[in-house]
């Protein structure tokens, strides 16, 4: 909690700031990161935890767009693979290629010759950045993924993208945390209720939610960055664009491990929408839907987990179709589509592009971010960096590379101590990967602190909280630098271990106390009793406060329905949203 209270006194003193950013999302912090980084005075602030809303909901994928040929918008697709490549070369560790198992069912529009051609022609857009596509018979796919249902199928293909190897809410904290290296003030739990424009400065009305107490803060330029909510605020500081949003709700269906394989299973339903089994380690994501809404913080139904179910069961022969109590974990969350003001609110918002755009006000020094991609992040910040410089803000360092992973030499070093001291010895037996590898993508150039607290006392390398891979010394190390202000914080986006682990195990670990004395202290008590107040578990599975509850009668009920469900015929279909 220091580092919250330190970086909220900063904002408080009354210096003025270049760039005041609302929003800690994918595109506020890469704004944060980009313009701290090149040497501009900036803070950074989100109502609520960083990345605490669409940048936590995503398929965790960073592709291309290869949907996006089909309506011919070849130009974007284009300039998406060129920005997943960039960040495959910038992130190796935690950006990575993966290969994408697409099967084609009988009837559908396309054969499956033509659809192996587009991604051939994918594969050039994205300068062959990747292994080439392939064809591979039914018995080919029958032998490699006998989880598949072929029975109806008229071909595969297999191509190439990319998915974030840990979960995206930690993408996106990495990008704060090196905005805060760079200088910059960044809090969270932090909200504008107000900004006006007065004598060439905007003073920034700001609450610390978390004990009232109420602040101005001026600043040359305001970024609005709130992602869903950033229509409200423009409209709380009464600036017009040319762009808004209209949301469109996904879910995913956090289950156990479908296949060994690390592949992306594709499939399309009746109407050719795609939808995914995506790897998360030891266990599977599932989804999602495509389902326009008015509500930000939109809730899931249990229309939406039949949907997902239905469909999924449909696709792959399982020995027992999945059921709500397979569910470990849900994620629901909306996805801002920018439209313009002039017409595309009453256009099909299936049909609508994923990218990004940004209004500004030059003469005002105001920026607002509509839709984006994790997959664009980069040019995000550089564009919003461009457009502060033409308000005249001074980019002292232009030059500097704001974002990737430290330079081999850091990298060879980190895993040169961790071989002296035998680090890997430690892994759990259930552990999805090597110690060394999960703790030099998650923390990197700091990994090498924690190798020092591990040869100080090597209970710091002991898991913690039972069921998860995450050791003490890595709970040490977000009480200290990570902003931890809620348990919530560290359990979905600081961590990813209520996606991967059922609730009632997290609640009755014994080393979850212990985690939070570490990060909270005297309050550990109150934080965990809040945490599974806000959390309640409803027919086997977490309800999540930022996405609603789920509306079912009973446990009862839920069974009755999934005894219902096996073998009911598939209809309608969904669409993945690209986050």
């Amino acid at each position: 909690m220091q580092l919250r209270e330190s970086n909220i006194e900063k904002l408080a003193e009354g210096e003025v700031y270049d760039t005041l950013i609302v929003g800690g999302g994918i595109n506020g912090a890469v704004s944060a990161a980009a313009l701290a980084g090149k040497g501009v005075k900036t803070a950074l602030i989100d109502q609520g935890d960083f990345a605490g809303m669409t940048s936590m909901w995503s398929s965790n994928l960073i592709w291309g767009g290869i949907k996006y040929m089909e309506s011919y918008d070849f130009k974007l697709v284009r300039e998406l693979c060129v920005s997943r490549n960039h960040l495959i070369k910038h992130y190796p560790s935690t950006v990575q290629e993966i290969r994408f198992l697409t099967t084609i069912t009988k009837g559908f529009r396309w054969h499956p010759l033509m659809l192996w051609a587009g991604t051939w022609i994918y594969w050039l857009f994205g300068n062959c950045f990747t292994k080439i596509p392939r064809l591979p018979s039914i018995k080919q796919v029958n032998k490699e993924e006998p989880v598949i249902d072929t029975d109806n199928a008229t071909g595969c293909f297999e191509y190439s993208d990319a998915f974030l190897h840990d979960n995206d809410a930690r993408f996106v904290w990495n990008f704060v945390r090196v905005a805060m290296n760079s200088g910059c003030a960044a809090a969270n739990y932090v909200k504008s209720t107000g900004a006006e424009r007065k004598d060439g400065l905007w003073h920034v009305e700001l609450t610390d939610v978390m004990s009232g107490r109420v602040f101005t803060v001026k600043t040359k330029t305001l970024v609005n960055a709130c992602g869903p909510l950033a229509d409200q605020y423009n409209k709380i500081t009464e600036k017009k664009t040319e762009h808004s949003h209209v949301l469109s709700k996904g879910i995913h269906l956090i289950v156990d491990q479908l296949t060994p394989n690390k592949r992306v299973l594709a499939f399309f339903d009746e109407d050719g929408r795609l939808f995914f089994s995506i790897p998360m380690g030891n266990r599977t994501c599932v989804g999602t839907t495509d389902t326009r809404t008015e509500d930000p913080h939109a809730a899931i139904t249990d229309d939406d987990i039949d949907f997902v179910l239905d469909n999924i069961n449909a696709r792959l022969d399982l020995d027992k179709p999945l059921a709500r109590a397979d569910i470990i974990a849900t994620r629901c969350g909306v996805r801002p589509l920018a439209v313009e003001n002039t017409g595309g609110k009453d256009r099909d918002f299936l049909q609508l592009s994923r990218k990004h755009e940004i209004d500004s006000d030059i003469d005002q020094g105001f920026i607002s971010i509509f839709g984006g991609k994790l997959t664009d992040c980069v040019n995000v910040g550089d564009e919003i960096t461009d457009l502060v410089k033409q308000m005249g803000i001074e980019i002292r360092f232009p030059k500097y590379r704001w974002y990737g992973e430290p330079s081999d030499t850091v990298r060879d070093e980190f895993f040169h101590q961790a071989r002296l001291m035998n680090l890997d010895d430690y892994t759990d037996a259930t552990a999805s990967e090597p110690l060394s590898t999960r703790l030099w993508r998650r923390y990197a150039g700091h990994a090498i602190g924690i190798l020092e607290n591990i040869r100080e006392d090597p209970r710091q390398a002991e898991i913690l909280i039972e069921g998860t891979e995450y050791i003490r010394a890595e709970v040490r190390q977000a009480a200290r630098r990570e902003m931890i202000t809620k348990l919530e914080d560290f359990l979905r986006r600081r961590s990813k271990i209520s996606l991967v682990s059922r609730q009632e195990t997290i609640q009755k670990s014994d080393g979850l106390m212990e985690a939070c004395e570490m990060l909270f202290g005297s309050d550990a008590k109150m934080r965990f009793e809040e945490y599974f107040r806000e959390h309640p578990v409803v027919n086997g599975i977490a309800k999540d406060p930022a996405s609603g509850v789920i509306d079912s009668d009973d446990a009862a009920n839920a069974v009755a329905m999934d005894e219902s469900r096996q073998g009911k015929k598939v209809e309608g279909g969904f669409e993945t949203l690209n986050w």
